[in-house]
């Protein structure tokens, strides 16, 4: 199979090509929306080239939309007008995959496993990647192209909803807040 360079990377590759002025369009958005939701900016990077290659307009053969590839469902779940704009698109993915790290206690792999074969397949697996040969690929890959090897965040997370354009925007910090509510995440 035909590799690429992944931009801002040295040794890394990935099967699909994404120009690095496309990569750098993104990266303010991606860079954001990971801080927002504590998710680390290389991941979300690395879904993203995994997912669609940094093409907004991407669409999967099961009807996955946008940069990260949400599926409809999700979209809606998630409040996104347009899954093809690159911000809501963003923001709405890079929720979601908080959601599944919140949900599998901030296990990347389990979360990652259940960005792309669903939270229901790792819950089938007793909580482990499941055996499917693409779900498995997957995970590997954005193992390969993130900064640093898949591992379990052991840091404490505190879960403070902000109030955006009059919806609730949940904001993740290893932080502990000094006022207002918030959560811990375990």
């Amino acid at each position: 199979m035909k590799s690429y360079a992944v931009p801002k990377t040295v040794t890394v590759r990935a099967t699909r090509f994404a120009p690095s002025e496309r990569t750098r369009l993104y990266d303010d958005l991606i860079v954001e929306h990971a801080r927002l939701n504590g998710v680390r900016t290389d991941l979300v990077r690395a879904v993203v080239q995994v997912e669609s290659a940094f093409n907004p307009n991407a669409r999967s053969a099961k009807g996955a939309m946008g940069l990260m590839q949400l599926m409809p469902a999700t979209a809606r779940e998630l409040g996104v007008l347009n899954p093809y704009n690159p911000i809501e698109n963003v923001r709405a993915g890079v929720q979601y995959l908080r959601g599944l790290l919140d949900r599998f206690g901030n296990d990347e792999e389990l979360a990652l496993a259940a960005y792309n074969a669903g939270p229901r397949a790792v819950d089938k697996y007793g909580n482990t990647v499941p055996p499917y040969r693409e779900t498995k690929h997957y995970v590997a890959q954005i193992n390969q192209i993130s900064a640093r090897p898949l591992e379990r965040r052991g840091s404490q997370l505190y879960k403070v909803i902000d109030i955006v354009d009059g919806r609730p925007v949940p904001r993740y910090t290893d932080k502990k807040p000094a006022t207002g509510a918030y959560e811990v995440v375990k």
